[in-house]
């Protein structure tokens, strides 16, 4: 229902009617009461962090062998040999998986040591929030193209769609600068500090910052809190990409030669 109708993500009444929706089907596959109620999503709005689309997965916790563990309410104190200790009892596995979560749409890239023009690294250009023009392109690194990065609508489009759009746009700019012996391609950073706030003020539109996710960045540690994905849409996102390139490409600056 989260893309069945238009205002979910926009009107806190028309999630509210979505969420009760959510946890009334909950209710009913869970048996246990107090089991449901913590699956029930009730922190944040619906659709506002990744959905379960399961097969079986709230059947699985009337099954006797299987526990569910609130560690918010009980934090997990110590890890033992045979498994870990919370706050109220210990538990005991033959294996414990760990899903910590990961530093979504930026992570990879900052772990390699990407410089720009200045001597400027990647990490530290984005040390305030992951800016890029489009989601493709950040100032001051030159021919430096992403693919599905902070700005573009990655996460919230089939990913798939979101990088064959990417990857075919930046091969036709690239092959634009070839025909027009252009050996530089850098975005403008008025085109990209406007398009970075275009991609904010869509999303403060929404729902979506009313959660802590990884969409803002808040499972990690002193990321700055900034809404990486698009939201208006990937169709709308197209065109903006395709007008861009229709201008011969406005926002960016060309060169024929690399300055030594």
């Amino acid at each position: 229902c989260q893309y069945a109708f238009s205002d979910v993500m926009e009107s806190e009444e028309a999630n509210e009617h979505a969420s009760e929706f959510v946890r009334r089907k909950i209710r009913e596959k869970v048996h246990d009461p107090e089991v449901a109620e913590l699956l029930c999503p009730k922190a944040h709005p619906f659709g506002s962090k990744r959905l379960c689309v399961d097969t079986d997965y709230y059947e699985t916790f009337n099954r006797a062998n299987v526990t569910l563990v609130d560690i918010k309410s009980a934090p997990i104190e110590s890890f033992t040999a045979d498994g870990l200790h919370t706050q109220n009892a210990p538990y005991s596995f033959d294996a414990l998986v760990l899903a910590t979560g990961f530093d979504a749409m930026t992570g990879a890239l900052l772990k390699i040591n990407i410089t720009g023009r200045n001597g400027h690294t990647l990490r530290q250009v984005w040390a305030g929030g992951a800016k890029a023009y489009l989601g493709l392109a950040v100032a001051d690194f030159p021919n430096m193209f992403i693919v599905t990065g902070p700005g573009s609508p990655s996460v919230l489009a089939n990913m798939v769609l979101a990088c064959e759009q990417h990857v075919e746009w930046i091969a036709d700019i690239i092959k634009y600068a070839q025909t027009q012996g252009i050996t530089e391609i850098a975005a403008d950073k008025v085109a990209q500090e406007t398009w970075s706030a275009y991609v904010t003020e869509s999303a403060d539109k929404t729902l979506y910052p009313h959660a802590n996710s990884w969409y803002l960045g808040a499972n990690m540690p002193g990321k700055p809190r900034v809404f990486l994905p698009y939201v208006s849409g990937f169709k709308a996102y197209c065109d903006q990409c395709e007008d861009v390139a229709n201008s011969g490409y406005k926002g960016f600056h060309f060169r024929a030669e690399i300055p030594a």
